[in-house]
């Protein structure tokens, strides 16, 4: 009743509603009271929260209600959160309160990972109207009249495949949920779910509906994208041969994937492929075999060194990206120089560097002994040093090359930015003729912030 009476404070526009039946009632909710409404969405945290939200805007835009123009206030908000990290639930928090202080009256809707995970925690901050778990996010409508609505994560076996497009010029496909794989430190199977997957016919049908509606490239996503075909006896080379075929997209990039799921039949077929891109995000989180046991990853560092080197054979362009985490729990000192010293050894383009977070249920937090906060922090600014080394190294060596940027829409400013395939970005002056297209460009120096090529 209390969500009854909220909707009706906000949206009277039947006062004889009030003498129906329950049944009735929910029928109105569903149908009439948010008709020609405005949503606002805001997506914290990895690509796939973003086909995620897309999808969601998608579903609320079939039952009337319109996305917010610049400067509007939205009915109803809702907030794809990320919880990989204490840190990343601290800025949902932040997130939710600023936006609750943008959009006063609108009606707020949290799901994601850190609604699955903590729906008490944030149903508690204030200004919060409706927390949605995994399995209910694709159905907001139908729980309106709730406050949290979460499914046990071992009930949640749906699998909904979705493809952005808002605001970004390229897509992402969302191929493949949850994880089987529970790694000491991560609690995204807990927030995920088993892992499952879409079928490739489905999922060719949404990239060949992208390309009919003016999108280039598309971004694969998931939670562990090689684990794909559990759930449809298929496999992931299956669907990247299928895509392959897909004449309406002209590019297709992996998001990331696990080491010992890249094999080398994959390898071998992206670099003959004619529309995926040489770009690679392989998590190995760390260099020393030791640690890697403590965080029960499936596989050793001399795996993920010969992945690393089949790349570069068979595509010396090839932009590498990589995942580590430092200050695990029982990592020593001597681990994380194990880590370094393997790392100097990689060529690899960028590090994505991690500071270890203590997360409630999970296997590591049996582990010992911890790693001091300035400890942490110390290693995690070393690799970053190493990391901007590297990129700055291989953006040096593609100065002078040829290739084609795919330039993206620009907000402000005179200039405008893309990215190569080989994920080289690149900035230019603005040209409204090349936003969503795909130019033959020569690289030449760095621009002034030294974050981007510019172009000849």
């Amino acid at each position: 009743m209390v969500r009854f009476l909220y909707l009706y404070r906000n949206f009277p526009d039947n006062k004889s509603m009030l003498s129906v039946r329950i049944t009735y009632c929910m029928n109105w909710i569903d149908k009439q009271v948010f008709q020609n409404k405005k949503a606002a969405y805001f997506t914290l945290g990895c690509k796939l929260n973003f086909a995620e939200t897309s999808m969601i805007g998608k579903y609320l835009t079939n039952n009337g209600i319109r996305k917010i123009l610049p400067g509007e206030k939205a009915d109803i908000c809702v907030v794809n959160t990320c919880s990989v990290t204490a840190l990343a639930d601290k800025k949902c928090r932040q997130a939710i309160r600023r936006i609750k202080k943008q959009h006063p009256d609108a009606f707020l809707v949290v799901t994601g990972c850190y609604a699955q995970l903590k729906p008490e925690d944030v149903g508690r901050i204030e200004g919060v109207d409706l927390v949605l778990g995994a399995g209910e996010k694709m159905n907001i409508l139908k729980h309106l009249e709730e406050k949290i609505a979460v499914s046990p994560i071992k009930n949640v076996r749906t699998f909904i495949p979705s493809c952005s497009s808002d605001d970004r010029t390229r897509h992402f496909l969302k191929v493949q949920d949850g994880c089987d794989y529970y790694c000491s430190f991560c609690t995204i199977p807990f927030a995920r779910g088993r892992s499952r997957n879409g079928t490739i016919a489905e999922l060719v049908q949404m990239a060949e509906t992208a390309g009919r509606e003016g999108g280039k490239e598309i971004v694969l996503t998931g939670v562990n994208i090689g684990d794909f075909g559990k759930t449809t006896g298929e496999t992931f080379f299956d669907l990247i041969k299928a895509l392959e075929q897909v004449k309406s997209i002209e590019r297709f990039r992996i998001s990331s994937i696990e080491p010992n799921l890249l094999t080398d039949e994959i390898l071998v077929f992206l670099s003959q492929s004619r529309r995926f891109t040489p770009h690679f995000h392989i998590p190995l989180q760390s260099g020393s075999d030791e640690v890697l046991k403590l965080m029960f990853r499936k596989y050793d560092t001399a795996l993920f060194f010969s992945k690393v080197d089949k790349i570069m054979r068979l595509m010396p362009e090839a932009f590498i990206g990589i995942d580590v985490i430092v200050g695990m729990r029982g990592e020593t000192d001597a681990h994380f120089k194990e880590t370094e010293h393997f790392l100097e050894q990689l060529p690899f383009s960028q590090l994505h560097v991690f500071t270890y977070s203590e997360r409630p249920g999970t296997m590591a937090l049996k582990m010992g002994p911890a790693v001091s906060l300035k400890e942490k922090q110390e290693r995690s600014r070393r690799l970053m040093e190493l990391s901007e080394e590297k990129n700055r190294a291989f953006y040096l060596s593609q100065i002078g090359t040829v290739h084609k940027a795919l330039f993206e829409h620009t907000k402000r400013g005179t200039k405008m930015h893309g990215f190569t395939e080989n994920y080289i970005k690149v900035e230019t002056d603005y040209n409204p003729c090349w936003i969503n297209q795909l130019i033959d460009v020569t690289l030449s120096g760095f621009n002034d912030n030294k974050t981007a090529l510019l172009i000849e």
